[in-house]
């Protein structure tokens, strides 16, 4: 293979990488605006275990069959799936319905802008690794573009901003996503992508049971409605089958920090689906936000 051809190729895989966690987020977007509708229906721990087991039932048909054969494998990296597994599974997600539960969607979207940062952080911290001047740069102009958006184009709206006690739990949960995300790179290159997502689900929908259980014996739960069944299906499937997919592959590709600036897309595309859903208006300035947001992400993320 030439050398161009090479090229050619790894920059096809970049792409590929990219488009990957862009519908990652695309479909997390609607998890938090549904995390937020579902505050009431569910309690955090429960929502999170009734996801997690719609996913498990998903992915076993196809992850089942060529599970035996990996069984060595999983059993020598043991522990680091089951500390990925609590990570992403069990915690991560617990702490932002819990947070979800007493703060605003305004609020929540803010510090997800964390996201990019935290995981330059974890990427120093755990394997040394400093972030360039163009990716702290990326950083600052994608989160002015988030600003722009809930700002209306008027920043001293900004100045009105609340903080809430679930604030606390949203930033928890967002410095866990910086450090499974980093970690990510140690997973076991011979775990591919549904029998890893596969052990990571079936771990941490374990790691939930108690909690779950006891949550039950507290307040029993009842009868959800289809509405709020199908909020939980979209979660699994998409939010949870789909994205996690979708993020573990492109992380192996691009590489955390890269992949990192792509959080800023959530917020993208959270507006665009409440233009789409919920009847709100496009405005300019949604417009010229979402156009700060991307030009971030491509300056923090080109190589």
């Amino acid at each position: 293979m030439t050398r161009s051809a090479l090229g050619a190729r790894l920059t096809g895989a970049r792409a590929r990488a990219f488009a990957l966690l862009a519908a990652a987020n695309l479909f997390w977007a609607g998890n938090w605006v549904l995390g937020r509708a579902l505050r009431d229906a569910f309690d955090p721990v429960s929502l999170n275990f009734y996801r997690w087991l719609v996913a498990l039932v998903a992915l076993a048909p196809f992850a089942l069959p060529g599970l035996a054969a990996k069984r060595e494998l999983i059993r020598r990296h043991a522990g680091l799936l089951a500390l990925l597994a609590l990570l992403s599974v069990s915690v991560f997600q617990s702490l932002v319905y819990l947070g979800l539960q007493s703060t605003t969607a305004v609020n929540a979207v803010l510090i997800n802008c964390a996201g990019p940062l935290f995981i330059l952080l974890s990427a120093w911290a755990l394997d040394g690794e400093r972030a360039t001047p163009r990716q702290l740069a990326g950083i600052l102009v994608s989160v002015a573009g988030i600003l722009v958006i809930l700002s209306r184009g008027e920043p001293a709206a900004l100045a009105g901003l609340e903080l809430h006690s679930g604030d606390a739990w949203i930033v928890a949960a967002i410095a866990i996503w910086g450090v499974y995300s980093v970690l990510l790179k140690r997973r076991p290159p011979g775990l591919g992508g549904v029998h890893f997502l596969f052990v990571l689900t079936a771990a941490g929908v374990v790691f939930l049971a108690p909690a779950f259980a006891l949550e039950a014996l507290r307040s029993p739960p009842r009868l959800p409605t289809a509405a709020e069944a199908l909020g939980v299906v979209y979660m699994g499937l998409a939010a949870s089958v789909g994205a996690f997919l979708f993020w573990n592959r492109g992380v192996v590709v691009v590489g955390a920090n890269a992949a990192g600036f792509t959080l800023y897309l959530l917020p993208t595309f959270a507006t665009l689906l409440a233009i789409a859903f919920l009847g709100e208006t496009f405005g300019a300035f949604h417009a010229l936000g979402i156009a700060t947001i991307l030009a971030g992400v491509i300056l923090g993320t080109r190589r």
